[in-house]
């Protein structure tokens, strides 16, 4: 299956305010198949963001290119869209208005604008709180809202940077299941950065673990075993200490432990 977003060769580096040149990743290259859900991990400050905003359009990389469906990405695409780490929600719009937020910047009317956003707010279980505002709405509902605004522009591929990483422990794994059925139904392509290798293995079809800075991407990772997934399953377990030990092996040799 020909791949939805690749990416080649990728470098990005970055300028301090000192005049400090950072290489926040290098020779970075990876291939996406439509559908896939892939989950990206790495030691903290390994590019991992910078190469999901790179793929996003938000950022340019300093040389190789990213390519979407045969065409090179190097800016914001209707067919990618984005989730963040924070509640990226307007506070003083409700929850169907945030959820109109991209349809009207698309200039959708007002019908469709209206069809879809119903849509997408029952898929994420808040066509009820259609009329509140963020302020009255807990973190994991605030989040819902974020998924429903970015799927609504029907995007082929749906980035998400530590989307769940606010959240307490209980409502994060109620949400990781809320994802994985959103996948199932829409059938997305999902690309999910996280620091949680619980998490990845919990939700991804393959794991893409990064070294330490500058970024690049050491190993591939397949996981094999069906959704839903047990975490008392044994190959669970091992499959999540074997990223563990890859990642402590990558900070240990960059000297930062």
């Amino acid at each position: 299956m020909s791949s939805i977003v690749s990416v080649k060769n990728v470098y990005k580096s970055f300028l301090t305010e000192r005049g400090q040149t950072i290489n926040a990743l290098e020779q970075a290259n990876l291939e996406i198949t439509p559908g896939e859900f892939v989950s990206i991990v790495g030691p903290s400050g390994c590019g991992k963001s910078t190469l999901l905003r790179i793929m996003a359009g938000l950022e340019k990389a300093d040389l190789g290119e990213t390519i979407y469906a045969g065409r090179l990405l190097n800016k914001p695409h209707q067919d990618v869209g984005m989730v963040f780490q924070e509640y990226s929600v307007l506070p003083w719009r409700t929850v169907f208005d945030n959820v109109c937020l991209g349809l009207e910047f698309l200039q959708e009317k007002k019908s469709v604008r209206s069809e879809r956003a119903i849509q997408y707010l029952k898929l994420v279980g808040m066509a009820k709180f259609a009329d509140a505002y963020p302020y009255e709405l807990s973190g994991g509902m605030r989040q819902r809202v974020a998924i429903a605004r970015a799927l609504a522009n029907n995007p082929q591929v749906l980035l998400m940077d530590e989307p769940f990483g606010a959240l307490d422990a209980h409502t994060r794994i109620l949400m990781q299941k809320e994802l994985l059925r959103i996948w199932r139904e829409t059938q997305k392509t999902i690309i999910l950065v996280t620091h949680s290798v619980d998490e990845a293995v919990y939700l991804a079809n393959r794991i893409v673990v990064m070294t330490s800075r500058p970024g690049k991407i050491r190993e591939i990772i397949n996981v094999d075993f069906e959704h839903p997934r047990n975490r008392s399953n044994p190959l669970y377990g091992q499959m999540t200490a074997r990223i563990l030990d890859i990642l402590e092996e990558e900070v240990v040799t960059a000297g930062e432990f």
